[in-house]
């Protein structure tokens, strides 16, 4: 199992090569770059800027080199953990990252525990009560979060919780809060909004692992090894949870690989409806204002979430079921 983990570890550094290759080819594509940006959104406001100066800002940040140039005057950076300089906030990319990449990640995380926790008891249930009226609510509820966009209802609950109880659940805090420095009564105002991200980022991603698992375990509960056990005794109970839970499962932990990424980029429109301190919001204004090295490090690191989505999946189903060859 080790000499597993260790090889894809190993596997994982060309493959992150050149997916920060890629990541800032696409940044590049649209055209013009961050001055061109400056320049246009100056002459909107009626101002204008000195050729010397748009010279010297060319100069400044590399624009006038060629891509590959510029391509490794940022990849020698990151790997010491320099991510460039954004040309919008004026700041070290690496600061406006960090400053919000904890609120990211723990609305992920609780995020990803939410979806796995409720698909995992509604897919059983309704799996072992095939056709009965729960299984039926649950089907039903499952395409509606299928069907429903996040942001859309991220403003439904917003409006309900401001009309029926008047209080606004936008953002992390309550305005007293927000730039209050940390402290139990902050923290407990926090666990008062961050439901809501994590209710709503969630949603969709529970329902679609509701239908895999129950299908999944659906058909493993018709094999014949499963009437087997029955009929010499087996606890149903324990019958299930043994074996067509486990072999139902593999599916399941395979999805981690696009679910990290899919919480974090639904997280983005969910960020800006609800005013949330983290990554997304901040991610789709430097692909407006084409800050290409604040937007290719999201790319990166959202590319990143991908790729360790997947090995930790490959350890899991290597871990789950013996019948995978480590080779």
């Amino acid at each position: 199992m080790a000499q597993f983990i260790v090889k894809r570890l190993l596997s994982l550094i060309p493959l992150l090569l050149i997916i920060s290759i890629i990541s800032f080819a696409i940044i590049q594509l649209p055209p013009g770059d961050f001055v061109s940006s400056y320049i246009a959104r100056l002459a909107e406001q009626g101002d204008s800027i000195s050729d010397q100066l748009i010279v010297n800002l060319r100069a400044r940040y590399g624009l006038d080199e060629p891509m590959i140039v510029q391509y490794w005057m940022w990849i020698r950076g990151v790997v010491v953990g320099d991510f460039g300089f954004s040309f919008e906030y004026r700041e070290p990319v690496a600061d406006l990252i960090w400053s919000r990449l904890g609120f990211t990640l723990l609305i992920t995380l609780l995020s990803t525990l939410f979806v796995w926790v409720v698909s995992f008891v509604i897919g059983y249930y309704s799996a072992t009560h095939q056709h009965s009226p729960g299984d039926y609510i649950a089907t039903f509820f499952g395409f509606i979060g299928l069907a429903t966009p996040n942001f859309m209802l991220a403003l439904v609950i917003m409006w309900l919780s401001y009309d029926w109880f008047g209080t606004s659940m936008g953002g992390l805090f309550s305005r007293e809060f927000a730039e209050a420095a940390w402290s139990w009564a902050r923290f407990v105002d926090m666990l008062k909004h961050i439901w809501v991200p994590i209710v709503v980022i969630g949603t969709a991603g529970t329902a679609g692992l509701i239908r895999i698992f129950r299908a999944n375990l659906l058909d493993e509960l018709s094999k014949p090894y499963v009437e087997t056990a029955k009929a010499k005794g087996l606890p149903e109970r324990r019958l299930i949870l043994k074996y067509p839970v486990r072999i139902a499962l593999i599916p399941f932990i395979s999805t981690v690989g696009w679910t990290l990424p899919v919480l974090v980029s639904g997280e983005t429109i969910v960020g800006v409806v609800l005013g949330l301190p983290t990554t997304g919001p901040m991610l789709l204004g430097a692909l407006q204002s084409q800050d290409m090295y604040l937007a290719g490090t999201f790319v990166l690191l959202l590319s990143t979430l991908t790729v360790v989505g997947t090995l930790v999946s490959d350890i899991l189903l290597a871990w789950i079921d013996p019948r995978i060859a480590y080779e």
